[in-house]
């Protein structure tokens, strides 16, 4: 099962504002656009975190890649992190029940302005594979964006 849906009222981010669920353009896009919940301008050279207030829930053999738009590429925004990863264990995580964030970087030398609704990234679906000989893993997730490290 794969799902978008808005995480809940005291997890989000901006007061509670959300904005639309992610959708694909056109029949045969492979990456379901994400909008921002905000108006936001990022400086030439600097960095912002867009909280989307959007969770999504999927298979266990499948991550969500997150992606700027060619759109965003042309402009000189590009991710942070350049491809961000959301693995199925992040949806309803207890810090922030999986809100999915955009931390953008605006590499040109002009402002960059976002307004809510404006899209702000897509996220691609995509599965894996694992190893046949790999130890079982019995760590479980604990927290939200960036927490990879953070287990119990």
């Amino acid at each position: 099962m794969r799902k978008f849906e808005f995480v809940t009222t005291n997890k989000r981010e901006y007061d509670g504002e959300i904005a639309s669920l992610p959708k694909r353009a056109t029949q045969h896009s492979a990456g379901y656009d994400f909008y921002s919940p905000i108006d936001l301008t990022i400086s030439p050279n600097g960095t912002a975190m867009v909280w989307t207030n959007i969770k999504v829930q999927f298979n266990t053999d499948e991550v969500l890649l997150l992606c700027v738009t060619s759109g965003m590429g042309k402009r000189g925004v590009m991710l942070c992190n350049s491809v961000g990863v959301i693995d199925c264990d992040y949806y309803n995580n207890e810090s922030n029940d999986g809100n999915i964030g955009f931390r953008l970087f605006n590499f040109s030398q002009n402002t960059y302005n976002i307004k809510k609704g404006d899209k702000i990234g897509q996220g691609i679906f995509i599965k894996f594979l694992t190893v046949d000989n790999e130890d079982s893993i019995q760590t479980v997730r604990k927290g939200g964006f960036g927490s990879t490290d953070n287990k119990k």
